[in-house]
């Protein structure tokens, strides 16, 4: 209840709002513990575009979980040249890496659902854990118009079991509008956005989509339910 009413305030505040706008007024409401966790997928890349040519003071943070693309590297590092900032990178912890693959191999989460939800525990949940620790602030580039699921969701929201505010800039945005503003801006993107990647996430678990498939359906394309997620944004 003290989450809503909370909730119900800063909506009221951030309504009609820029995003330039909001980012600031976040940055200003919550000094060092406002933070933007970034895949490196082109709606992260338009925020941390944003907040570096402003200079808003919000933390920029990655998890690397051992298994991105190479292509994804590069837009990392591309970032970092570019915008000339730092960004902050949480691996998985590595007992618990050695431990799974050691005992169920490197492509385990192929062979059941359960073992796929380990992974993307081990790998990006507890990371993810380590990256929002002490922060009051979330930003994050999802969009409603990514799956079904999503569009369930709000703009803007508090999470109660992390106990933080979540904040969606390009929640009403297009896939479209996204690709257009980081042409013309001239953002590094990953190039295989190119080649029919909409979402990228571990080299393994991602494949490109054809013309009329579901925007999620080229992430952990093997398992039959049409609410896949990895468990960041549950």
């Amino acid at each position: 209840m003290a989450g809503e009413i909370k909730l119900n305030g800063l909506r009221l505040l951030l309504k009609g709002k820029t995003i330039e706008e909001s980012l600031k007024t976040l940055a200003t409401l919550y000094p060092g513990e406002a933070v933007l966790t970034t895949s490196f997928g082109i709606e992260d890349q338009v925020i941390t575009h944003l907040i570096c040519v402003n200079e808003i003071p919000i933390e920029i943070a990655t998890l690397d979980t051992g298994r991105l693309f190479p292509e994804t590297y590069k837009v990392f590092n591309e970032t970092i040249k570019k915008y000339n900032v730092p960004i902050k990178v949480f691996f998985p912890e590595h007992d618990s890496v050695e431990e799974m693959v050691s005992n169920k191999g490197p492509y385990s989460f192929y062979y059941s659902s359960e073992n796929r939800i380990e992974c993307c525990r081990i790998r990006k949940v507890e990371p993810l854990g380590r990256a929002l620790k002490g922060k009051s602030a979330w930003i994050s580039g999802i969009r409603s118009g990514q799956s079904d699921n999503r569009q369930q969701m709000e703009w803007i929201e508090f999470d109660d079991r992390k106990n933080l505010f979540k904040y969606y800039p390009l929640f009403d945005w297009s896939y479209e509008e996204v690709k257009e503003f980081a042409v013309k801006n001239k953002i590094p993107y990953n190039i295989l956005h190119d080649r029919g990647f909409v979402s990228i996430g571990c080299e393994p678990c991602t494949r490109a989509i054809k013309p009329g498939e579901d925007f999620r359906s080229g992430r952990w394309w093997w398992e039959n339910s049409d609410k896949k997620e990895c468990g960041l944004h549950k």
